[in-house]
């Protein structure tokens, strides 16, 4: 299935609503649901699965859905989230356990602390995410790159934040700016907005919002947040009885296929119109994240486990190895979608859409608030984008090809604002890099608030003189 799998199902017309009751009650079972799983988490300690399980049927209870429907839900959109990002996660802790114990990882680190230096691999790191996460679905990125930013980290003698907010800050920023990712091609299709003026203006706006949410904000989220990268999922350096490590271009080549294969179905997709031809349908079959990734492992175990002298008894259990460490987070990940799905079914996205008909703003303005209050509220950056740029899309009718775009990328910045408890990606970036909720809040939760609104200073700033 497509990178967008997961949560285009989501976006995708919708049954009706799981209760019948008004705006007010909605607004006020959502702001209770999320009250209660922080509570949980902070206050009580209680595991993020179980908060997130808990806050979902409260979420259900407090709308005056029945209880049945709301386990359904919230059990559907688990099982979705599981089934199109857990497979994903395993498959790149795979890949991450062959790259970290073949030394393959430790060969990309010291070339990179070797040419980068301390004081630009913040930038380096920025610029690599960027790269990685031009077509890939925003998990695949993240457990890609994870091995790398905590080895470089501790290697690098530099706090997580310094490292780590750079990474996340491309990734996110090519997940909701740049064509071909998933989330933009959708709403140039939406908008009717051309696809490479999009991608013009989308590179224009992302560089300097990079470069602030990333290397210039990490300094400031280093302040605020002190955490070393967890041992846990942090790969150690590779044991001195091997043979040799594999090669930095062999190893760089091997994490880059999947994003390559991705990047080409995306192209693909793009230039070739018939859907039933040949070239079509086998890069639709290859470019598939899970088909992908699976390439990748199985790559890898040739270009980084062979080099390093790993037998197959040694792969095998490798990969046993890489398996474990994830089991949680797939849980909390799955639970973030669940509780995503009970709010979506709840009627909450429709009542912020019906809030936004009687507003009588700036297009570019509207377009950004309501991809901001339907991602709050649903916790999902593509449902957020695809809602809002259909909503706006009668808008894009009388504007000018630079203004289509613009809008675009207004509605692909909104749907970046503040990342919470209701996102699986927020669990995804608390348990990898080994923080507590107030801490993802201040670092995470906030550097995508920092790019959603830099993002729209560029953007209708360019709209006064474009």
């Amino acid at each position: 299935m497509p990178a967008l799998s997961v949560e285009l199902l989501a976006a995708a017309p919708a049954p009706p609503p799981i209760t019948h009751a008004g705006d007010l009650q909605l607004g006020i079972a959502a702001l209770v649901g999320i009250a209660v799983i922080v509570l949980l988490i902070t206050r009580w300690k209680m595991h993020a699965f179980l908060a997130l399980t808990i806050g979902s049927g409260v979420l259900g209870v407090v709308a005056g859905a029945p209880l049945a429907a709301t386990i359904t839900s919230f059990t559907t959109g688990l099982g979705s989230t599981v089934a199109g990002v857990g497979v994903l996660i395993a498959l790149g802790a795979i890949l991450g356990k062959l790259l970290a114990d073949s030394g393959g990882a430790d060969q990309i680190v010291d070339t990179i602390l070797a040419r980068a230096g301390e004081r630009r691999l913040p930038w380096a790191m920025t610029l690599i995410a960027a790269l990685i996460g031009l077509p890939l679905f925003f998990e695949v990125g993240i457990v890609l790159l994870i091995p790398v930013v905590l080895l470089a980290a501790r290697r690098g003698n530099q706090s997580l934040m310094r490292i780590g907010v750079p990474a996340l800050a491309g990734l996110s920023v090519m997940h909701g700016l740049v064509p071909p990712h998933p989330g933009p091609l959708a709403a140039v299709a939406a908008i009717h907005a051309n696809l490479g003026t999009t991608l013009a203006l989308g590179v224009l706006v992302a560089i300097p919002t990079v470069i602030i949410a990333g290397p210039l904000y990490g300094r400031i989220a280093d302040r605020w947040v002190k955490v070393t990268p967890p041992d846990r999922m942090t790969p150690a350096r590779a044991s001195d009885d091997l043979q040799r490590r594999p090669g930095f271009a062999a190893t760089v080549a091997t994490v880059l296929l999947p994003v390559v294969m991705m990047l080409a179905k995306a192209l693909v997709d793009v230039l070739v119109k018939d859907e039933h031809s040949t070239v079509y349908r086998v890069f639709d079959v290859i470019g598939t994240p899970v088909v992908a990734l699976l390439a990748a492992v199985v790559v890898a175990m040739f270009t980084l486990g062979r080099p390093a002298g790993f037998g197959k008894e040694r792969i095998s259990s490798t990969v046993e190895a890489a398996l474990g460490p994830i089991a949680g987070i797939v849980l909390i990940v799955g639970a973030g979608g669940g509780f995503k799905q009970v709010l979506v079914d709840a009627g909450v996205g429709r009542m912020i859409l019906g809030w936004s008909h009687g507003w009588h703003i700036s297009p570019l303005l509207l377009a950004w608030l309501i991809a901001v209050l339907i991602r709050v509220a649903t916790g999902s950056a593509t449902v957020a984008t695809i809602s809002a740029a259909g909503l706006v899309a009668p808008l894009a009718a009388d504007m000018s090809t630079t203004h289509s775009a613009l809008l675009v990328l207004a509605v692909g910045t909104g749907s970046l604002f503040f990342s919470h408890v209701n996102d699986a990606g927020f669990w995804l970036v608390q348990e990898y890099f080994g923080m507590s909720v107030p801490q993802t809040l201040k670092s995470w939760s906030v550097m995508e608030t920092v790019i959603s609104v830099v993002g729209l200073v560029f953007i209708m700033g360019l709209s006064l003189v474009l």
